[in-house]
């Protein structure tokens, strides 16, 4: 079993931010037939350059889980994106899920790090506020909780559980990403969904039992999962200029 210290904030201290933009992005198509989805733009900005600019500055470096049309990605990303450095691994399964994606980005990983969608943007605010803590996720609200990972707290407000598309939700708050965990997150053996996927959300499920996971509200989040969602996405982001 783990042992861990109490919450406590920490205030300093570089970090990583691993990204999975392997997906073929195939609710998104037509847009996803020449570009991956992390390309789309929303008001004249990639995905990626909409996650990657909201990151807070401790984050140093950027850890691109790649797959599909992953030679677009890495020419335009580059070794330097947005003043921050960029490593890439390819996913070799892209279907093999988020947990699957995880653990390809496992030998460059060197310590805590946040770990993001490449197809959600994200107020600055709350991912400063995130990192703040040992480990931590952000979520929302949601009406219909029950398409998505809904998280189960403890009394105290942490995370008890991540339940994958339930068909009663125990909450309306759903996981949205940003999750700050470290190199203890691959101590933790899960097994496949039925549908054949390694979930991440499984693995931080059983980190919760052994350490405190503080879950921190999203003000600002915004999916961009389907064509229909670009434009819904600007006429929000117009009202936040």
């Amino acid at each position: 079993m783990l042992i861990c210290l109490p919450e406590l904030c920490i205030l300093s201290g570089l970090m990583q931010c691993v990204i999975l933009a392997a997906g073929k992005g195939t609710r998104m198509q037509p847009l996803t037939k020449d570009i991956p989805k992390p390309l789309v733009e929303v008001c004249g900005k990639t995905l990626i350059q909409h996650i990657v600019e909201a990151l807070p500055s401790e984050i140093d470096e950027i850890i691109l889980v790649v797959g599909y049309m992953e030679d677009k990605i890495r020419e335009y990303c580059g070794e330097e994106f947005c003043g921050r450095g960029v490593k890439y691994v390819t996913q070799g399964n892209h279907c093999g899920g988020t947990g699957d994606a995880l653990l390809y980005a496992k030998s460059l990983i060197t310590g805590r790090f946040l770990f993001m969608y490449a197809d959600d943007i994200h107020g600055a605010e709350a991912l400063k506020k995130v990192i703040s803590y040992p480990y931590a996720m952000m979520s929302a609200h949601s009406d219909e909780p029950q398409h998505f990972g809904v998280l189960e707290l403890n009394e105290d407000g942490t995370l008890k559980a991540i339940h994958e598309k339930p068909e009663n939700p125990p909450s309306n708050l759903i996981n949205i990403g940003g999750i700050v965990l470290d190199e203890k997150i691959f101590s933790y053996e899960i097994t496949k969904s039925n549908v054949g996927e390694l979930y991440v959300t499984d693995m931080v499920t059983a980190l919760a039992k052994d350490c405190p996971v503080k879950v921190v509200e999203q003000s600002l989040w915004i999916p961009v999962s389907r064509p229909e969602d670009v434009g819904k996405a600007e006429k929000i982001l117009e009202g936040c200029d």
